[in-house]
């Protein structure tokens, strides 16, 4: 991999390959609690073997068990350079998933509760997300981004992002304030993803590895892995670090083993074959 940084905002020096919080507290949002412990181990040492960007949200955890209040009993004092990135807009449901929507009014109590608990008097990077659990498109946005906008002009906020969007929403967004990132799930939409390229914003595909199951396109990733000697889920973030200069990819996890085998990713070259047979 030849370009390992990307200017976020373009002002933030990050490495590409960062860290997705939202297995620290459990694996998945319905499954059991994972021990807290384990947790901050995991994210001091992700810290040491270079991770600078660090992607969470406040509905990430249960109970007393929740990713903001991990990174920040982890990492305070913050480290100088590093990136931490949010997310508003779910709130969680009856069941405890967040399937429902804030309103345009609750978004800054939910930007003042992340600032709260994760320690920090601004946030570098708040994503509006929207869409519940569902795809992206749908409902205009922009009444919810331009109180994310207000904020950002109040200081609480230094850069802005859209998540789970298509393109209507994207325009919406870039023609209310500056647009930093777009996180969507995978890679699927090219021309959203080539248009974020040619403009300098960064692209987030968030369930990196397939969201609890297999990456996509696994036969083809297995082929590749073996060539390179590698797992298929480093294969898999590799092919998404290839895909664009503009990617940047945050494998989460709660194990710390999985942690040294998704940063070691960083280190494969993938060949022109290898991209070929992963295009097919």
């Amino acid at each position: 991999m030849t370009i390992k940084t990307f200017s976020l905002g373009g002002d933030l020096t990050i490495n590409r390959l960062g860290f997705g919080a939202m297995r620290l507290a459990m694996g998945t949002f319905d499954g059991p609690v994972r021990a807290p412990e384990t947790g901050i181990r995991v994210l001091r040492r992700a810290v040491e073997l270079g991770v600078n960007h660090i992607d969470t949200a406040g509905f990430y955890g249960r109970g007393p068990v929740q990713a903001n209040e991990l990174i920040r009993r982890a990492l305070t004092p913050y480290r100088n350079g590093l990136v931490i990135a949010t997310k508003v807009g779910p709130l969680r449901g009856p069941k405890g998933l967040p399937s429902e929507q804030a309103t345009p009014e609750q978004l800054r109590g939910l930007v003042e509760a992340d600032l709260r608990s994760l320690g920090l008097d601004r946030l570098d990077l708040v994503y509006l997300r929207v869409g519940g659990m569902g795809g992206p498109g749908g409902k205009s946005i922009a009444e919810r981004f331009q109180v994310l906008a207000e904020l950002r002009a109040q200081g609480l906020i230094r850069h802005l992002g859209v998540s789970n969007v298509d393109a209507a929403q994207f325009a919406e967004a870039k023609a209310i304030a500056p647009v930093a990132a777009v996180q969507n799930r995978h890679t699927g939409d090219m021309a959203l993803l080539t248009a974020c390229q040619e403009t300098g914003i960064a692209y987030v595909p968030y369930f990196p590895l397939g969201g609890g199951g297999e990456p996509p396109h696994t036969e083809r990733l297995r082929k590749v892995a073996a060539r390179l000697g590698a797992t298929i889920a480093q294969a898999a973030i590799a092919s998404l670090l290839a895909m664009s200069p503009s990617v940047l990819a945050i494998p989460g996890t709660g194990s710390p083993d999985h942690l040294e085998e998704n940063l070691a990713a960083a280190d494969l070259s993938l060949t022109e074959q290898d991209l070929a047979d992963l295009r097919r």
